[in-house]
């Protein structure tokens, strides 16, 4: 392949919805260096720390590199004709609707469509799902309900030219950092820019916030319906493009007033201080050009569509949409949960923005695809297609590119599910969670390895391009999909020899008997020959006739895609959060990411870099909830519901709300014993979009009472049978285990000898205080150190950093043996404690040393003189902690 030889290849970044641009560059020894492109629109050469750790996780030693039968290799034939005889057996003997796929925003849009083509097309039921119903379905239906379409108005850049940008339900700082940072760097150019972070938590992204309203969980209606009243009051409305071009909104305002009609009656449902409602309310109001960006926060409840119209509503009735630096605009969880949404990725559409639920619709797809059937109801969505396969209903699924026993709520039962079903396929890179329920994996190929595009929250397309060979026997999901449906006997369907061939047709069917009724159109992209598809450069659609070049706004000329052409106000009535089990679970769980890992952690958690920012799975707790159950700050907690249970590292602070408990999403039964926040979550779903309520389940939290914490560092893997809690993290040359148990065994000596794997030829150095409970070992061959374990009756425990470093030596000497006896360093240089900056490695200790020696005083001198900070800035707000705890007082 010819992009394999290349120095330096352009593509993009597998992580989150910003969609930046990378430049892969192959070394002279083979080896991949990541940076920034600075060519590319969203980026613009920035990386955030996953992108530029991507390098680390390239690696073979987690790949499936062959197909598997029933847990043995096998060959392709065997794998695709199991797979093809098991589908079409279900199908002759229970109906289409008996099979499903449930799919992922991390594939590619040529994937999503050969996939979303098989099966609404050719099996003909539209038991499609995808993982982005998790986190982007209540905008999708919120934009249908707007506008007609699925479509994000604006794009990046008017968050630059905004002079309020209003963050809801966005932790933007560690969720999309690259744009995180294109908002801070533009208010820091515009000195009257504000920007106001609405969310229970205080997060990082405050750190650029004038104006935080950490809202009661769940009253999002409230805010923006009493904004809505407060507009109307004012006589703020753009009565002329009301009047020409949008409908609804007298009902509209009239639902707002009837449930929130004057400040105080925010204030008071919000639970926030009356000042802070008018403030917020006054800066909307005295700012044409503002972006209101929301996220997962907004999405993942409920009631997700009515936010987001709410939302929505407030810009259209003012008529701000459509211009530069104005707009609602939903920013993306996934780095091609768009395009997945463009091809008809969700159980509820067809492919280009067709109308599932249009008959004419259907029929122009079935006639372009020349397909023998077509899906005519919508399918299965994620919550309730996991029921169906639990109860039977579904016989067959096919899974790709996702891990839902880890995702999705209720996370037991849907393993049970799997567990019961005839017939599970799964295509993945690696082992997971759900490859271990899987009858047949077929081994894929992933980033660096394939070629295709992605579209991103602000209608980018970019190519993905391969730099790397397909390792073992991989295959690109599109090939795999393709000689499946072979087998079905659809081959005339799906003649694709390469992914460029599926893109012309993807665009041409955007373009087919169009004529300006559909929104998504990249019909000037169809004639594209294979050359120009290989050096397509980053552009937003539409691209057709009219749009040549792309195009950087929609609605600006104020035509929607309704029947009547005008935009809808959406009348909207509050509707609190399910909270069925309140009395026995007191506090309310909040789920999201961190900064440094990716959903289940399949490539970040490879990564020593990024596992070493935050190790373990937290509960995030505010002092009032932790003295009350008497939790205290880095103690062991377990949290339950009326769901499932787990258990995680307690977090005292002031930043949580009361009442509220902050969990993150990635830990699964690779890395952690119990650490699977998905088993708690309440599996009630938005009854319009079908995503899931991920951000208020009621749950009990109590303290952990353990007999001993300890952990291991070792170069290869650990038994970890008869430990009650224990989390796994990569770490340079070895594996970290944090562990701790409720029952201690009766000779330290001998249990580490087991764990450890002790052969008699070993040097094993061993410190044992009975008296204190304390246990220290090292077992080393040939003078190097293989692993490590040291345990005590509390959590005082060496530093992790220093030893970590003792395993890239090809012999330790005699000072370190010294020191691993005595369990501390006797150099203090040495140890640079954790990780704050994951960008270039810089520990906790390192800069407190230089923030107190040197007067660091600002986070640009620490800058300046550790480089910490100066690529994602996600670790700013911890540097600037770090400044206020050890900084040099002026006087």
């Amino acid at each position: 392949m010819k992009d394999q030889l290349a120095r330096v290849t352009r593509t993009t970044c597998p992580y989150c919805g910003v969609g930046c641009g990378v430049l892969a560059i192959r070394q002279t020894d083979g080896s991949i260096q990541v940076q920034g492109d600075p060519e590319h629109p969203a980026n613009k050469g920035r990386l955030c720390s996953k992108g530029s750790a991507l390098a680390e996780t390239i690696g073979l030693s987690h790949r499936i590199l062959n197909p598997q039968l029933e847990g043995q290799d096998a060959s392709w034939d065997k794998a695709l004709n199991r797979v093809a005889d098991g589908f079409k057996q279900v199908i002759a003997e229970h109906g289409p609707d008996a099979v499903a796929f449930y799919v992922s925003g991390q594939l590619l849009t040529e994937d999503y469509y050969v996939a979303n083509k098989l099966m609404k097309g050719y099996i003909g039921s539209a038991n499609i799902d995808t993982n982005s119903r998790l986190c982007m379905s209540s905008p999708v239906a919120a934009h249908k309900r707007a506008f007609g379409s699925d479509t994000v108005p604006g794009c990046y850049d008017d968050m630059e030219l905004a002079d309020l940008v209003v963050l809801v339900g966005s932790n933007l700082a560690w969720c999309h950092p690259i744009l995180y940072q294109r908002v801070k760097a533009a208010k820091e150019r515009r000195k009257n820019m504000k920007v106001v972070v609405i969310d229970p938590r205080v997060t990082a992204t405050c750190e650029i916030a004038d104006l935080h309203l950490p809202l009661r969980p769940g009253t999002d209606v409230l805010l923006f319906n009493g904004l809505l009243a407060y507009l109307a009051q004012q006589g703020l409305g753009d009565l002329a493009f009301l009047e020409e071009r949008a409908s609804g909104f007298a009902a509209a305002v009239a639902a707002a007033n009837a449930e929130t009609g004057t400040i105080p009656d925010v204030a008071e449902g919000c639970v926030l201080p009356e000042a802070d409602v008018a403030k917020f309310f006054s800066w909307f109001a005295q700012n044409e050009r503002v972006v209101t960006g929301f996220s997962q926060g907004v999405n993942q409840s409920n009631a997700g569509t009515d936010k987001c119209n709410t939302i929505i509503n407030c810009h259209l009735f003012t008529g701000r949409i459509g211009r530069p630096g104005m707009g609602p605009f939903s920013i993306t969880g996934q780095p091609n949960a768009m395009g997945g949404r463009e091809v008809g990725g969700l159980a509820n559409q067809l492919a280009a923005h067709f109308d599932l639920d249009n008959p004419a619709h259907q029929q122009q797809v079935k006639r372009f695809w020349r397909s023998p059937v077509i899906a005519e109801k919508g399918g299965l969505k994620a919550v309730e297609l996991f029921d169906a396969i639990h109860d039977g209903r579904v016989k067959a699924v096919w899974i790709m590119a996702t891990n839902p026993v880890v995702s999705l709520p209720d996370a037991n039962k849907v393993k049970e599910a799997l567990s019961r079903c005839p017939l599970v396929v799964v295509t993945d890179m690696t082992n997971t969670d759900t490859t271990a329920l899987a009858h047949v994996v077929f081994p894929v190929a992933t980033w660096g390895e394939r070629e295709g595009t992605v579209t991103n929250s602000e209608r980018c397309i970019s190519r993905q391009r391969a730099f790397l060979e397909r390792p073992g026997e991989s295959q690109p999901d599109w090939w795999i999909i393709g000689e499946v449906a072979k087998r079905m006997g659809f081959g005339a369907g799906f003649p694709y020899q390469n992914p460029h061939e599926i893109f012309q047709e993807h665009a041409s069917l955007s373009g087919f008997e169009n004529e300006g009724q559909r929104d998504f159109d990249i019909s000037g992209l169809a004639g594209l020959l294979e050359q120009d598809y290989e050096s397509l450069t980053p552009l937003r659609w539409p691209v057709n006739d009219q749009h040549p070049a792309g195009t950087d706004r929609m609605f600006g000329e104020g035509r929607f895609y309704t029947p009547d052409g005008k935009a809808r106000l959406v009348p909207v009535k509050y509707r609190p959060p399910v909270n069925a089990l309140g009395g026995s679970y007191p506090m309310t769980l909040n789920t999201g990411r961190v900064r440094d890992h990716w959903h289940t952690m399949t490539r970040t958690g490879q990564s020593p870099r990024l596992s070493s920012h935050l190790i373990e799975p937290y509960a995030e707790i505010h002092p009032i909830d932790a003295a009350r159950r008497r939790i205290v700050d880095g103690s062991l907690v377990r949290l339950r519901t009326a769901w499932g249970k787990m258990s995680a590292r307690a977090k005292i602070t002031a930043d949580q709300r009361p009442g509220s408990v902050f969990v993150p999403i990635h830990w699964s039964g690779e890395f952690a014993s119990d650490g699977l926040v998905g088993a708690l979550v309440n599996p009630v779903v938005d009854p319009i979009s079908g995503e899931p309520e991920l951000k208020q389940t009621p749950v009990q939290v109590e303290a952990i009472t353990a007999a001993w914490h300890g952990f291991v560092l070792t170069r290869g893997p650990l038994a970890m049978a008869g430990v009650d809690y224990w989390v796994k993290a990569a770490q340079d040359s070895c594996w970290r285990y944090e562990m701790a148990s409720e029952t201690a065994p009766d000779n330290w000596s001998t249990w580490a000898a087991l764990r450890l794997a002790r052969r008699d030829t070993d040097e094993w150095l061993e410190y044992q205080d009975r008296s204190q409970g304390r246990y220290r070992a090292a077992l080393l061959q040939g003078g190097q150190l293989m692993a490590c374990v040291f345990v005590a009756p509390d959590r005082e425990l060496p530093s992790r950093s220093w030893l970590t470093t003792l395993f890239s030596q090809p012999q330790i000497n005699d000072a370190d043996r010294m020191g691993l006896l005595a369990g501390r360093s006797l150099n203090p240089q040495a140890d640079a404690g954790e990780i704050v900056c994951a960008c270039f490695r810089v520990g906790r200790k390192t800069l407190i040393q230089a923030i107190s020696r040197d007067g660091l005083n600002t986070v640009e001198a620490i800058g300046k003189s550790l480089k910490a900070g100066t690529n994602c800035g996600s670790c700013i707000p911890e540097l600037n902690e770090l400044i206020t705890e050890h900084g040099w007082i002026s006087t």
